[in-house]
């Protein structure tokens, strides 16, 4: 068995996590069984090691928030004709501690070691932070 890896992805047109489950919740952002799909333009190469406990961590205003567990890959073909992947996503939404990022194109593999740790249960239902807040007090040691 391998040891999983992660992908991160900018959550373009989202500044909250709030942003991401009101669009989840949409049909357009859902597959054929009703989960969530985010499609990208890549196939990832490491495909075994992100079915094997990845996450696809979110990244809103230059700040990891949150996280979705990858259950599958699939092949997506566009209007365009151009062949896709789709990856479906676990519904739920699990916040984490803020973790500032640089601005990047399309997606990075992240490593378990690299990822930010879960939001503790406790804090899970707190108002959520700005994220330049968030981002700020990340880069403080603040958690």
């Amino acid at each position: 068995m391998s040891e999983h890896v992660h992908l991160l992805k900018l959550c373009v047109g989202a500044e909250r996590v709030e942003d991401l489950e009101t669009w989840q919740a949409t049909a357009r952002a859902r597959g054929a069984d009703g989960l969530p799909v985010h499609v990208t333009r890549m196939w990832p190469r490491r495909e075994a090691e992100l079915l094997d406990g990845g996450s696809l961590y979110w990244v809103f205003k230059g700040v990891i928030l949150a996280r979705q567990r990858m259950l599958r890959l699939e092949e997506r073909r566009g209007k365009d004709g151009i062949l896709r992947c789709a990856i479906v996503l676990d519904p739920a939404i699990i916040r984490t501690e803020a973790a500032p990022r640089r601005p990047f194109q399309g997606w990075r593999y992240l490593a378990p070691a690299d990822a930010p740790r879960d939001l503790l249960t406790a804090r899970r239902d707190d108002d959520a932070l700005p994220p330049d807040l968030a981002a700020a007090l990340a880069k403080l040691g603040v958690r």
